[in-house]
C-alpha cells in the first residue's frame, strides 16, 4: 500500500508542478502586456524624463 500511496504523492505533485509552471508563464506574459501598454500609453515627453524612447518599450516589458 505505501507504493501505491508514494505513486500517488508522485503524480500529484507532478500534475502541481505542471499547474504551477502554466501559472507561472500566464503572470509573466500578463506582466510583459500591462507594462508594454502602460509605457505605450506616456507621451514621448514623459518617456523621455525617464530616461526611455518607444524603441525601449519592448526590451523593458520583456525584462520584467
Amino acid at each position: 500500500m505505501s507504493a501505491i500511496e508514494a505513486n500517488r504523492s508522485y503524480a500529484v505533485g507532478g500534475v502541481h508542478g505542471v499547474v504551477a509552471k502554466a501559472l507561472a508563464i500566464l503572470t509573466a506574459w500578463n506582466d510583459t502586456r500591462v507594462t508594454r501598454r502602460e509605457l505605450s500609453r506616456l507621451s514621448d515627453r514623459e518617456l523621455d524624463d525617464i530616461g526611455l524612447c518607444r524603441g525601449d518599450i519592448e526590451r523593458i516589458a520583456r525584462s520584467y
